[in-house]
Order: C-alpha cells, then sequence, then structure tokens
C-alpha cells in the first residue's frame, strides 16, 4: 500500500514497537557507516558500489560470517535478497530470517541491527531514497500524485523476485552493461512495489508515438553508450513506464529490442567479412564475449563461424 504521510513519520507513527529495543536517539546511518562498525574478519567481504544511472544510488554485495550490525537507521529503504545461507535481524519489533530466494525490506528510519545465523550468509543489498521509490511507484499506479510506498513484512519468499533483483543487482556491479543494468533494476523495483507494497497496477495504454520516437532512437544510435532515461526523455515518459509501453507495443522491453538491433547491424558486418572483435567495438557490446553470446541466441551460431560461412 502507499501511505500518505511523509516518509519520516513512519519511524513514529508505524513503527513505535521498534523504540522498545533500541534508542530513541537512533539517527540514520549511510551503509558504509553500517559497515564500519565492526572489522571484517577472514572469509568476509564487503563491496559497496554505485548505481550511476540512479544518481548513485548505493548497493552492497557481502559475505558475512562474524560482522553483527549495531542498531541503526536509514533514510533511505532497504532493498535485497539473500544468496545463500541465512542472515537474523530485529526490526519493528520482531526478529526476522532472511534465506535464499527472500526478498529484505527495511523502510526509511527503521531501526534494525544484522547477524549471520547458521554460520553465515551473502546477500545483496540497495539503499534506494524515498523518491526513487516513489517515482516508480507513480509510474505504475498511472498517476504523479503518490505517497510513500510501505512494505508491511521486512522479508517474503519471492524466488522469481529474487532473482531478478540478483540478476540485476548483478548486472550493475559488472558494469558492462549499463543499459541493462538500469532497465533490471526498475523492473526488480517495480516487481517489489506492485507485490509486496500492494501498489495497484494501472493499465498501460497505447504511447504510438513515444515508442516510434524510442524505436527510431535505438536504430539510429545503437552503437553509443545510452541509458534507458536517454530514451524516456526524448518520449516524455517516465522510466518505468517507457519500459512497460514499450514491451506492450513491441513485445520487447527497450533494453532486449537495443541488443536486437545491435545483433542485426553486427550480422551485417560480418557479412562483409568483419572480424568479430572489431563488430563487437562497432556496434556498442562491451566486448567480443557479449557479442557472442547474444549473436548465438538469436541465430544458433557464433559470430566467427556466421563470418566463415561467408568466406568459404
Amino acid at each position: 500500500m502507499i501511505g500518505r504521510v511523509n516518509a519520516l513519520d513512519h519511524f513514529s507513527s508505524r513503527h513505535s514497537c521498534a523504540l522498545s529495543l533500541y534508542p530513541q536517539s537512533m539517527e540514520p546511518t549511510r551503509q558504509t557507516e553500517a559497515l564500519g562498525i565492526l572489522p571484517l574478519t577472514m572469509g568476509e567481504r564487503a563491496d559497496i558500489f554505485l548505481a550511476r544511472p540512479f544518481d548513485k544510488l548505493e548497493c552492497l554485495s557481502a559475505t558475512f560470517s562474524k560482522h553483527a550490525y549495531a542498531p541503526h537507521a536509514h533514510d533511505t529503504f532497504v532493498v535485497g535478497t539473500i544468496e545463500s545461507g541465512c542472515e537474523t535481524w530485529r526490526a519493528r519489533g520482531r526478529r526476522h530470517y532472511g534465506r535464499p530466494g527472500d526478498l529484505c525490506f527495511i523502510n526509511p528510519l527503521d531501526v534494525h541491527d544484522g547477524e549471520a545465523a547458521d554460520g553465515g550468509y551473502s546477500y545483496r543489498m540497495t539503499y534506494p531514497t524515498v523518491g526513487l521509490l516513489r517515482e516508480i511507484a507513480a509510474a505504475l499506479v498511472g498517476r504523479e500524485a503518490v505517497g510513500t510506498p510501505f512494505f508491511a513484512e521486512p522479508a517474503v519468499h519471492d524466488p522469481e523476485g529474487a532473482a531478478l533483483f540478483s540478476l540485476a543487482h548483478r548486472t550493475m556491479q559488472d558494469g558492462g552493461d549499463g543499459f541493462g543494468g538500469e532497465e533490471l533494476l526498475l523492473r526488480a523495483y517495480a516487481h517489489c512495489l506492485a507485490r509486496h507494497a500492494r501498489l495497484p497496477v494501472g493499465e498501460i495504454g497505447r504511447e504510438t508515438g513515444p515508442i516510434a520516437r524510442a524505436r527510431d532512437l535505438l536504430e539510429q544510435r545503437y552503437e553509443e553508450d545510452l541509458s534507458l532515461a536517454d530514451v524516456a526523455e526524448l518520449t516524455g515518459l517516465a522510466r518505468h513506464r517507457l519500459i512497460r509501453a514499450f514491451r506492450a507495443e513491441t513485445g520487447m522491453t527497450p533494453h532486449a529490442y537495443l541488443v536486437d538491433v545491435r545483433v542485426r547491424r553486427a550480422r551485417e558486418q560480418l557479412r562483409r567479412g568483419d572480424k568479430p572483435g572489431a563488430v563487437a567495438a562497432a556496434t556498442g557490446f562491451c566486448d567480443q564475449a557479449h557479442l557472442t553470446r547474444a549473436f548465438k541466441a538469436r541465430y544458433g551460431v557464433t559470430p566467427g563461424a556466421f563470418r566463415g560461412a561467408h568466406l568459404s
């Protein structure tokens, strides 16, 4: 559901039960500060990186066996998933457990801690601002004026959503496909909001003109390092609304369409005899391996084999 109160009111109005567990003077904490509370031990790791398409959104990939978070709060949301093992934490007056296939949510200013259970865990987390999730919520609902989303349960078992989130997080961390990571993370957040903040998802109407402009941009500038935000700005649609409308109109998401355009252009160049490495660079792929995966997925053979057939 969408709360009609300011996000900063959640701590006092919705979660007063947490105040009995933790000091009332608790200040919001950045994740980098929370990680610095205790040193990591042998075998533990914690990698902080920024998702730049989302105004330097903080992301964390970590494995912990001994590290324990002191009670703290964030002025952002916390959205993530457990990939192995088990994490336990206290929030809203209860103890919670996160295991593989679970999505985990902390609302702004929810005081919480965190530690390993059953020997340790690996997880992927993000710290989206209230503004970002409100933007996605508005695109889902279909109106601009929405309140702050609220996740009623700190942990839910949702293997489909967890897999989508992990893929998005890993793509953003790898850094080779910014457009793809941006689109995947938006889709993951939208899935979380629709299913676990119980937002009513509005219908998508025909957006023929905006989608035609988006397709033309992707056909003409496929070799550039485009972002989903670039395409959304041209169309005048919010990013997640663009994803939904584009898929409704074409059967593909914008990123899938862009990859398809790049493969088609690569095929033309390979047919002329150009080498796969040069073709990958010329058509916007991050490397030859990326081209090979995309090409084989569509044509069943590698770029080298396709080129060789035309040279024989």
